[in-house]
């Protein structure tokens, strides 16, 4: 998300719902983290993360609306860290989530949202994975 260090902080910051105009402007960090890291030559590769990461499987997302493997696997691996990244973060308008509390609101909001075979395999990771992930939030 380097993309947001184009919003203005007022944005970022808000307590509360974002009206359409600010999120015209929130959804434009997608681009701008593309055209601030398209410079950095041995990042080439990764350039999808930053650009398509807000990309949804069913093609409402943003910057480009693109659909499901259309989406490049990166970014739709991406999209998952970084949504239960978000769930589980203190956010200015919310305490973070439980990993339990995640995990319910991710699968409820997975149609449409999340390849559906990435997210069962992160959700199987999850499972068998570090006891880091189910740690209690400080």
């Amino acid at each position: 998300d380097i993309g947001k260090m184009g919003v203005p902080d007022h944005i970022l910051l808000k307590p509360g719902k974002l009206t359409d105009d600010e999120w015209v402007l929130m959804k434009k960090h997608p681009v701008y983290a593309y055209e601030l890291l398209l410079p950095i030559p041995f990042l080439s590769n990764a350039l999808d993360i930053p650009h398509y990461h807000h990309e949804r499987w069913d093609g409402t997302g943003y910057p480009r609306q693109l659909k499901g493997e259309s989406i490049p696997l990166a970014a739709r691996l991406f999209a998952i860290v970084d949504v239960w990244d978000a769930l589980r973060s203190d956010r200015p308008y919310r305490a973070g989530l439980s990993w339990e509390e995640t995990k319910k609101t991710m699968l409820e909001s997975e149609q449409g949202h999340f390849d559906p075979q990435v997210m069962k395999q992160f959700f199987e990771l999850m499972k068998n994975g570090d006891a880091a992930f189910r740690a209690p939030r400080n």
